[in-house]
């Protein structure tokens, strides 16, 4: 590789300078016509010949090799360009100008990058208060509903636990973008978080009257508790919006392994590769008209973020089966 890279360096230290290299082959052929016309001696030609090409080339080694250092100069500042902030001194008038091109660059682009950062965090906070005050409305509605056990209301409840879990993605979703994070990494028991994501949808199998057969784990993993209980929450939401009858599993077949099964209408194999891009529905999406293609998205995204890996297997008509592996590029506690 060493070698490949002197190479390149070569032909592009010749490329550079061949219109010099033209240069001194036809100032040759005009002392060899000369000298030839006027019946210069051939051996006080040939020495001085062999004298000029002798310091032509230890100038030309000493050259190349100041053009190499430069080049390995300017590749080590390309690796590092966001936390480079001194450049080489230039050698010539055009190298200035490249330089001055390249801190006004930057200039625009610290410019642009902070611009953006306080413009995120505008849409950020606006978004957090826009959260915490549609949260007052949602209650008081909830409360109402709660008043009276009909049938109409028990609809609305579980129409107004949708838009709940909407408006939490909005939150997740910014906050997951975000370059800073409220992520609190330590053990936790498995089951404690299952729990309270079951007990969030509780309701909600009880609605459609899908079974719910789970298992306890027993296990404790490295994660953040209120992530990975989002991770649930939007696997189980999957699971009980697709599946009309049946049950959904929650097992750990293998250690540090959690498995959620359902019975549902499963994906299409063509859908599968794509199910965690943002924005994808796929053909169950398309059908039931309501899905944002947001869900596995953020999914994808927890899990990454949390250092988990994340698996989905599925069958059309028979179910899905989603598995988050504790064990995937496990961490280790700082002391």
């Amino acid at each position: 590789m060493e070698k490949k890279q002197k190479n390149s360096i070569l032909l592009a230290y010749i490329r550079q300078y061949r219109y010099l290299a033209c240069m001194f082959g036809f100032y040759v052929c005009i002392f060899t016509v000369v000298f030839y016309l006027y019946h210069v001696e051939t051996e006080a030609v040939l020495y001085a010949a062999l004298l000029c090409v002798l310091l032509t080339i230890s100038v030309l080694c000493v050259h190349f090799l100041i053009y190499r250092k430069r080049h390995l100069v300017w590749l080590n500042i390309l690796e590092n360009i966001e936390i480079t902030d001194d450049l080489p001194n230039p050698k010539t008038l055009s190298e200035a100008d490249a330089q001055e091109v390249i801190r006004r660059l930057k200039n625009s682009y610290n410019k642009k990058q902070t611009e953006w950062q306080q413009e995120r965090q505008e849409h950020m906070d606006y978004y957090t208060t826009w959260v915490h005050q549609i949260k007052t409305p949602i209650s008081v509605m909830r409360m109402t509903l709660q008043s009276e056990d009909t049938k109409e209301n028990r609809e609305l409840l579980a129409q107004l636990f949708r838009i709940e879990q909407y408006v939490e993605m909005v939150l997740s979703y910014l906050r997951l973008g975000s370059e800073s994070t409220d992520f609190v990494f330590q053990e936790y028991k498995v089951d404690d978080v299952i729990r309270q994501a079951v007990h969030k949808y509780a309701s909600q199998f009880i609605r459609k009257r899908i079974r719910l057969s789970y298992e306890p784990t027993g296990q404790t993993v490295l994660t953040d508790e209120k992530w990975l209980l989002f991770l649930l929450e939007q696997i189980l939401s999957n699971a009980v919006k697709y599946t009309q009858q049946g049950e959904v599993r929650i097992t750990m077949p293998q250690e540090k392994v959690l498995q959620i099964a359902d019975t549902g209408i499963g994906i299409a194999p063509e859908d599968l590769p794509r199910i965690f891009e943002k924005g994808y529905t796929g053909y169950n999406g398309r059908a039931d008209k309501k899905s944002t293609g947001l869900g596995l998205y953020l999914c994808r995204m927890t899990s990454e973020k949390l250092s988990h890996q994340i698996q989905v297997e599925s069958e059309v008509g028979k179910g899905t089966t989603f598995r988050i592996d504790f064990r995937t590029r496990e961490m280790t506690m700082l002391e």
